[in-house]
């Protein structure tokens, strides 16, 4: 789904067969001004979404952007002006502000997880633990914070989970199987795959290496940190390593100190309160 189409089907979703409201108390031709102003401190995210929504409203709504994504903010700063038909500014203004709040507070706790990082050769992935249809705007976010944006969904990368491991037979009979099936589609995907233990990675190591069989990415899961810094050990650098599993704020660092490339996080977007932001006429 692209932005445009996500848009669409919000709007259809709130607006139905009319906004009542608006039409029923505004006058068709009346223009009016409102501002968008931040209530909470954090870094905005959503300037972009904003843009699309009003254009797909209305066309000739001018909009004055004054501050950017990514831009840290504070209470009583203006993000931005619009002015035009009254009645369709009210109709893009819950979208918009449900849109950038959710955002907001994605890349607000997003970039306080990416500074625990600092020093290290560490980054932060976001993952799919997204709310359906709104993955497009949260991916944003996540970048927008400081992340680096993993697989976007089922379709652009193999990436073989424990549950797919033991549906398939185990770790050989799964590589095995992506790599024959990237083959006969024709397909060029990176291959990921997990693991749970060192007899696991161990397996990864003698399997994946060879050029018929490459593994791209082993990802660690549920390793304490001292277990993800002995198996970057011994992966030495043949393959890209990730760490997920009960990583949060208060064991990120322990993680990024090990070593491991990438460290991968579903809480930067199902675990996130929104940042409080209007949009108020002015």
């Amino acid at each position: 789904m692209d932005l445009h189409e996500f848009i669409r089907l919000a709007l259809a979703e709130d607006i139905g067969d009319g906004d009542h409201t608006s039409l029923s108390t505004i006058p068709a031709d009346a223009t009016k001004r409102a501002r968008l102003l931040v209530k909470e401190a954090g870094i905005l995210a959503g300037v972009d979404v904003a843009l699309a929504v009003f254009a797909q409203v209305d066309p000739a709504l001018q909009v004055d952007v004054l501050m950017q994504d990514g831009a840290t903010i504070k209470p009583g700063d203006i993000v931005l002006t619009v002015s035009g038909n009254a009645r369709n500014i009210l109709t893009a203004e819950r979208l918009v502000l449900n849109c950038m709040q959710r955002m907001s507070g994605i890349a607000t706790h997003t970039r306080q997880l990416v500074d625990l990082l600092e020093g290290t050769r560490a980054q932060l992935l976001d993952t799919r633990k997204t709310t359906p249809n709104f993955r497009i705007c949260e991916k944003m976010a996540t970048k927008i914070g400081g992340a680096v944006n993993h697989r976007f969904g089922l379709y652009d990368m193999i990436l073989i989970k424990d549950n797919h491991v033991d549906f398939a037979g185990g770790i050989e009979a799964a590589i095995n199987k992506s790599v024959a099936y990237l083959a006969e589609t024709g397909r060029k995907l990176r291959i990921e795959i997990e693991t749970r233990n060192r007899a696991e990675v161990e397996e990864v190591l003698r399997v994946g290496q060879s050029d018929a069989t490459r593994v791209d990415i082993v990802l660690l899961d549920n390793f304490a940190p001292d277990g993800i810094r002995d198996m970057v050990r011994l992966i030495n650098g043949r393959f890209i390593t990730e760490a997920s599993g009960g990583i949060d704020e208060t064991n990120l660092r322990a993680y990024a100190e090990t070593g491991v490339d990438f460290i991968s996080s579903g809480a930067l977007t199902h675990h996130v309160k929104s940042l409080d932001l209007s949009l108020k006429a002015y």
